[in-house]
């Protein structure tokens, strides 16, 4: 049975009518952390508000006083820091876990190199050696291909200077994949590379075929074959690519102001309303809207500088241009902006 607290405590809401001198008032000036707790049913007045007074380890109703739980235990830190440097010194906690690496961020160590050889005695260096190459022979297999598949993520992340959350969601997606025996019989890199196509996509953020080849070195039909495959076997479910993605990175490779990338979006906007950008490649569609953008707004940049940045042909940006200014009646603007310049 729960033990009632004293009288002094179970009058809590009449403390502020007795008048007398309180040791608690005047020692306690700083301010306590006070939480209201919900959930419980008070069997004295059958309240359901609680506070936890942290200070004193104990749980009491916030109507009655009557104490739910008394001698708590503090879950906090038993030291104080003053400082950013004091902070540092005496944490004890390590790095978030994360999926970017093989043991997700737990790793047991012995030594970091042979310098550290030297720092030990004489007489026990032969078994620091030995614990230190049976502790690397008994990393299991997949651990193995699990490090060195996240080193080439890696840089891939980086070349393709992809955000954090992909970089996650990327190394979450390989592991599954090693867990469910998809990457035996490819190559690690294939893999990383088509599912970094696929997460990249689906983040909203998307490189192109082109960029992940250059970037793994792996070709671009291996990776599309590797895509669709990982992509049925995890149930990724990956929609068409929307060209106004594409929009603002590129717009930024080319130099264009804020002006152009919202036209070009626009343009984009009103070609899916008429139903232009169905059937066509999503790069093909930005490049020619990224183009027209710079005839109306005035910044000029040539069909073969656009080309190049995209990694289309001219003809292709040359067909896409022809259909837009067609079918959304903007000929007439576009050909007169021409002849001004």
């Amino acid at each position: 049975m729960v033990r009632k607290k004293s009288k002094i405590r179970t009058k809590r809401k009449t403390r502020k009518e007795v008048k007398k001198p309180s040791v608690r008032r005047t020692v306690a000036k700083k301010p306590m952390r006070i939480s209201t707790v919900k959930g419980h049913v008070c069997p004295e007045c059958g309240g359901t508000n609680f506070i936890a007074d942290q200070s004193r380890g104990e749980v009491y109703c916030s109507k009655c006083g009557f104490v739910m739980k008394e001698e708590i235990i503090d879950t906090g830190q038993e030291w104080r820091a003053f400082d950013s440097e004091q902070m540092s010194r005496r944490a004890r906690g390590g790095a978030p876990l994360t999926f970017t690496k093989h043991d997700k961020g737990l790793t047991t160590e012995i030594g970091k190199g042979l310098g550290e050889l030297y720092k030990v005695p004489a007489r026990k260096r032969a078994q620091y050696y030995r614990l230190t190459k049976w502790h690397k022979r008994l990393i299991k297999s997949k651990d193995r291909n699990l490090s060195f598949a996240l080193s080439e993520l890696q840089r891939i992340i980086s070349f393709l200077n992809l955000p954090r959350p992909i970089h996650e969601r990327i190394a979450r997606y390989y592991e599954q994949a090693v867990n469910k025996g998809l990457v035996r019989g490819r190559s690690i890199e294939s893999v990383v590379a088509a599912i970094t196509y696929a997460v990249s996509r689906e983040f909203g953020s998307p490189r192109t075929l082109d960029e992940i080849s250059e970037a793994s070195g792996i070709e671009k039909r291996e990776i599309g074959r590797t895509y669709r495959y990982i992509a049925r076997e995890l149930g990724i479910r990956i929609l068409p690519a929307n060209p106004v993605t594409y929009v603002p990175r590129f717009c930024s490779m080319l130099g264009l102001s804020d002006r152009v990338q919202a036209r070009a979006i626009q343009i984009l906007n009103k070609a899916k309303k008429y139903d232009i950008t169905s059937g066509k490649g999503p790069t093909g569609v930005a490049a020619a809207s990224i183009y027209v953008a710079c005839v109306l707004i005035g910044e000029k940049r040539t069909q073969r500088e656009v080309a190049d940045v995209v990694g289309v042909t001219e003809v292709t940006i040359r067909n896409r241009y022809k259909e837009l200014i067609d079918k959304l009646g903007i000929e007439e603007e576009v050909e007169k902006k021409v002849k001004e310049d």
